[in-house]
């Protein structure tokens, strides 16, 4: 019997029993989708966290405080202590002092609640400088940056961001307008962009002040003269490992530490979120897709248990055929061809519903999927495997047969 008969007679043997075989197939092509999609929402949110972390800035570190301790020697967590300060901020702007640092932009965060036209909306307030623009990779809406000048002269201006200009004034044409903040009226001097979300931060509801300005009316006391992060750029990317090993030293000598391990700061880089967010991720994604992978095993004893229903059904043909001179491995070949095409069946099928899936669930769950073609070429593949592997043992039971017997079988 040549290949293409084989093929033939086993697609013949499929179709002949249409519903039994549609349901070996849904458990293959379940399993098929599920990793599919498993793969591709891990993929997806790699992609998601990875453009969150970068829309921070290009070649950035970040600098956030130590821990604090209390009176009762509870301590508190990072960033809790008032261990930077601006003086940190404006040596590490030296290009003497940190040659391969391009600009650097302090923060200084409260929340505040800012009213307008009868109207009031609560949002973080940052006291910053001129360069926070560049440095947070952002850009204007409409208006003008916050400058050197106001930050000099302690202005009351302020640049809102596009969800609190909205919620505020109802537009994000609000350059011009007034809102007060406490007992003080700051001119709206600019509007963000929008920029959306990064994790559980809504980078577009933020309210933007001179550092002067937020230190001595928003904050004021004894921690007027800390900042709450200090954001440096480097050069390039090749310098960014230079850059870091300088903001570090440097704020060592600053406060006057001398062992590493003692330091009152944290200095982190993209690359490292990054790196630790994807193995997070990968780890996620390898543990699902082993999840998924069980309905795969599940599909391929439903093919096992159809092939053996179909090896006692057709114990006659199977005798018939040795009697006229088929060689055992005929009929093996016969039932692994079929077993082979329930299993291709269900990965194509599979493959399919699981790159729709891909670009439906998306608008749904909020998220992102990316179809990996390794994925679902190796799905197809081991679709097939699965067929293979779980028809081998009906296939052999069916070849050893012998013809007296099977044309004996009721």
């Amino acid at each position: 019997m040549s290949w293409l008969e084989t093929l033939r007679t086993g697609w013949s043997a499929v179709r002949s029993h249409g519903l039994r075989s549609a349901l070996t197939v849904l458990g293959i092509l379940i399993g098929i989708a599920a990793v599919i999609l498993t793969v591709g929402l891990g993929l997806g949110t790699q992609k998601d966290v990875s453009a969150q972390i970068s829309s921070l800035g290009s070649n950035l570190l970040i600098v956030t405080p130590g821990s604090s301790t209390g009176t009762d020697g509870v301590r508190g967590g990072f960033g809790s202590a008032a261990t930077l300060t601006r003086a940190d901020a404006e040596a590490l702007a030296s290009r003497t002092n940190a040659p391969d640092v391009s600009a650097v932009a302090p923060e200084k965060s409260t929340s505040a609640s800012l009213e307008a036209n009868d109207t009031n909306w609560t949002t973080t307030v940052t006291g910053t400088t001129a360069d926070w623009l560049d440095v947070r990779s952002r850009e204007l809406e409409n208006g003008t940056f916050l400058t050197a000048a106001d930050d000099t002269d302690r202005a009351n201006v302020i640049v809102l961001g596009s969800e609190t200009a909205t919620e505020l004034f109802g537009t994000t044409r609000v350059v011009g307008q007034s809102v007060t903040i406490g007992d003080d009226d700051y001119q709206v001097i600019g509007v963000l962009a929008a920029e959306g979300a990064s994790g559980s931060e809504d980078l577009d509801d933020l309210a933007l002040v001179p550092l002067s300005t937020a230190s001595e009316q928003l904050v004021g006391g004894n921690a007027r003269s800390s900042v709450s992060t200090i954001y440096v750029q480097a050069a390039s990317t090749d310098q960014l490992s230079a850059a870091n090993q300088e903001t570090t030293t440097l704020l060592l000598n600053l406060h006057g530490i001398t062992a590493t391990d003692s330091a009152d700061f944290t200095v982190s880089s993209q690359d490292a979120l990054v790196s630790t967010a994807t193995a997070v991720y990968r780890t996620l994604t390898v543990l699902l897709t082993g999840i998924a992978a069980l309905s795969l095993l599940v599909g391929g004893i439903g093919v096992m248990n159809i092939m053996l229903v179909s090896v006692t059904e057709r114990t006659r043909e199977i005798g018939l055929r040795k009697a006229l001179g088929a060689p055992p491995w005929a009929i093996r070949r016969q039932f692994l061809v079929e077993a082979s095409v329930l299993g291709l069946a269900g990965g194509v099928i599979g493959a399919g519903l699981g790159i729709v899936a891909a670009h439906v669930l998306p608008g749904l769950l909020d998220t992102s999927i990316v179809v990996s073609g390794a994925a679902v070429a190796g799905s197809v593949v081991v679709a097939v495997g699965i067929g293979l592997v779980f028809g081998v043992y009906p296939a052999t039971r069916a070849a050893r047969l012998t013809p007296i017997d099977a044309l004996r079988s009721e």
